[in-house]
């Protein structure tokens, strides 16, 4: 091929993303999503070295933020939202939260009942 032919190829395929036509962010919905991380990070951090509020309101709080960051993290960083991929970007995003509440609910309910289920310790000690 030759170089005039080669450059008159390359002007017709100057695009770097093959068909994707969504969007893929700038250089400020970069540094929003990073300073809301930054943010969304040192507000707990501080929560914690602080000690300001009890553990449990802490823990929840700590819990809120996380689910927060990571609408943050989808939204400006990996650019899900319900137009792009025609939609089968959100639905694999709901069918994850789907399976992950039902192994964590599973998971917490196993260890609750294990715990209110398991012969105490005093209990053993008398029967020996």
């Amino acid at each position: 091929m030759s170089a005039e032919a080669h450059n008159e190829h390359a002007a017709d395929h100057h695009d770097d993303h093959h068909g994707d036509d969504h969007d893929h962010g700038s250089f400020k919905t970069y540094m929003i999503g990073f300073l809301l991380s930054v943010v969304l990070t040192a507000i707990p951090f501080w929560l914690v070295m602080t000690g300001v509020l009890p553990p449990q309101t802490t823990g929840l709080i700590i819990t809120a933020f996380a689910v927060v960051q990571i609408i943050v993290h989808m939204i400006f960083f990996l650019h899900m939202n319900h137009k792009s991929e025609g939609g089968w970007n959100m639905l694999a995003l709901i069918f994850t939260i789907v399976i992950v509440v039902i192994a964590v609910a599973g998971s917490v309910w196993v260890m609750y009942h294990l715990n209110t289920n398991m012969m105490p310790t005093h209990e053993m000690q008398t029967m020996g």
